[in-house]
């Protein structure tokens, strides 16, 4: 599995100095990972450059320079980087209005787990959901889902060989379809796996 090691990091000082233009560099790059289901659902699929973000953020905001602590975020984070044969994301529920926020994310109880990824041709992949802690009461679930989309040797082989890629959400209350998904998602996507 990739991961994070404590010499990949800037230190805080060095991270200081080319903050501006790595974090453009990042936006980018996420721009290619980021795959809207309907009005107000966003997977944000994450990989090594994306994690590196996310820790050096925290350690900056945090101020965390000491081994212990950067050791802690790497520990935290390195389970979000994919495998080589899955995918991990960020799914996000995005209402702006919260009272709406809060009548939706009642009526949208298991809608991570009926969300899907689907190489062309094959069955219908839906994640492995939230592997850390349970994000969801008997009243409502969370906004913020961590997902893992595993996938076969067949579909990976398919997707090397150009094959289209589509999504969706199957929620009695959130039915939404993308099909097929956008080239640069596709692709990006796709230089995840070995």
């Amino acid at each position: 599995m990739p991961h994070l090691n404590p010499s990949d990091l800037y230190s805080l000082e060095e991270y200081a100095q080319i903050r501006s233009d790595y974090r453009a560099t990042i936006m980018a790059h996420k721009k290619n990972r980021a795959l809207a289901i309907g009005p107000n659902a966003t997977i944000y699929f994450e990989d090594l450059q994306t994690m590196q973000y996310q820790v050096q953020e925290m350690l900056r905001i945090e101020k965390i320079f000491e081994q212990d602590g950067i050791n802690d975020e790497l520990e935290a984070y390195n389970p979000l980087i994919p495998d080589g044969d899955n995918w991990k994301a960020t799914f996000m529920i995005e209402y702006d209005d919260v009272e709406e926020r809060q009548i939706m994310l009642a009526k949208l109880l298991g809608i991570e787990k009926v969300t899907w990824m689907q190489v062309e041709g094959f069955d219908k992949v839906t994640p492995i959901a939230n592997e850390d802690l349970d994000r969801e009461t008997e009243d409502k679930t969370s906004s913020v889902h961590f997902l893992r989309f595993q996938l076969s040797e067949e579909m990976i082989d398919a997707l090397k060989n150009g094959t289209p890629l589509n999504a969706g959400i199957d929620h009695e209350h959130y039915r939404h379809t993308v099909s097929p998904i956008a080239a640069n998602i596709r692709d990006s996507l796709t230089d995840d796996l070995d």
